[in-house]
């Protein structure tokens, strides 16, 4: 009989996702909390929830009867997520740390140290699959607009997807919640988590500031060079940021970054309309199935509920994108996910 290995990590989503296959019971399951949390090396910074996560996980399971297992992955976190990411901002690009977790940690690393013996690995993620004609598996938005978490996924490829199951896709977060409470489950009313998944409550300029240290430069206005600021490093700001600037008069947006001369530039919101991108180019990206052809697809630039329509069109390896509307804060680095209707097709880096 084929095993399940489902992702925890304490939430409501991932508690709901096991409580259901766990009801199924048509294969048996045994829950895996994955250890990535950086909070041993960066205690001095801030306090991390694991270990809180961690009593959640084991109540959890508890109720539900289900057998739970730690696998520790932090160093192989460190090395395939964390020094990209760090090198990303090195170079003024703007990572996006939690795809990479997605393909190269919970469904790479973690599918590779549990071994053959688990047919199939589910997690907590708004998302659903299906098959599609041809056999290989697509991977579909999840029913809830606002929650739907195919943008981290965009990076999955065909080995990874036909073994994975979502089991909350078709659900809402409202009735994630009210299955939670139904089942008695104790963490129903925590709260969700926010921010980047390895850093816990270490706050992310501390991160930053811990690994890069600072580099000073101005922050100049671009449509006059006049000088506004300064900053501590242009690794801590990102194209599109609003907060944390500190410039009276706004509100001021960061439009572009000079990593030669350490300046990073920002326009006024009056002006914004002016600096917004309609174009960009995402070189080498991954597939989840065939290349689209030529034409009309959606696009997300961020995780959130928003698509925007766009044309695409292929110039050797790269993908060429032309959006219907500007945007603002579009950032070499950042991820593209393409979709056709429901069907997420894949993505990659902004160029």
């Amino acid at each position: 009989m084929s095993k399940i290995a489902a992702l925890v990590s304490g939430g409501v989503d991932s508690s709901v996702a096991l409580a259901r296959l766990r009801r199924t019971g048509n294969h048996p399951v045994t829950a895996f909390y994955v250890k990535i949390w950086l909070e041993d090396e960066l205690a001095f910074l801030g306090s991390c929830p694991w270990e809180d996560d961690l009593r959640q996980v084991r109540a959890v399971c508890d109720r539900l009867a289900v057998p739970l297992e730690v696998v520790s992955l932090q160093q192989e976190y460190f090395a395939r997520v964390v020094d990209d990411a760090l090198a990303e901002l090195r170079a003024g690009r703007t990572p996006s740390p939690d795809v990479l977790c997605n393909r190269r940690i919970k469904f790479g690393a973690f599918v590779d140290r549990i071994g053959p013996g688990f047919q199939s690995i589910a997690s907590g993620h708004y998302a659903r699959t299906r098959t599609a004609g041809d056999g290989r598996t697509e991977l579909l938005r999840g029913v809830d607009p606002v929650k739907d978490q195919t943008y981290f996924l965009c990076r999955l490829d065909q080995a990874q997807l036909i073994r994975t199951r979502f089991p909350i896709g078709d659900l809402t977060k409202h009735d994630v919640r009210r299955l939670a409470r139904e089942l008695g489950l104790p963490n129903a009313d925590r709260p969700d988590s926010q921010g980047i998944c390895f850093l816990g409550r270490v706050p992310y300029p501390e991160f930053i500031r811990f690994h890069l240290g600072e580099r000073p430069g101005d922050i100049r206005e671009i449509d006059t060079g006049q000088r506004l600021g300064a900053h501590r490093g242009h690794w801590f700001h990102t194209v599109g940021q609003r907060r944390g600037l500190g410039l009276a008069g706004g509100p001021w947006y960061v439009v572009r970054k000079d990593i030669e001369d350490d300046v990073i530039w920002v326009c006024h919101g009056d002006r914004l309309s002016g600096w917004a991108r309609r174009s960009f180019r995402v070189p080498r990206p991954r597939w989840i199935t065939d290349p689209p052809a030529p034409g009309r697809l959606e696009v997300r630039l961020r995780h959130g509920p928003g698509t925007i329509p766009c044309a695409v069109g292929f110039e050797a390896e790269s993908v060429a994108v032309e959006l219907e509307h500007r945007d603002p804060g579009i950032a070499p680095g950042q991820f593209a996910a393409f979709y056709d209707g429901a069907v997420c097709l894949g993505g990659g880096a902004i160029g």
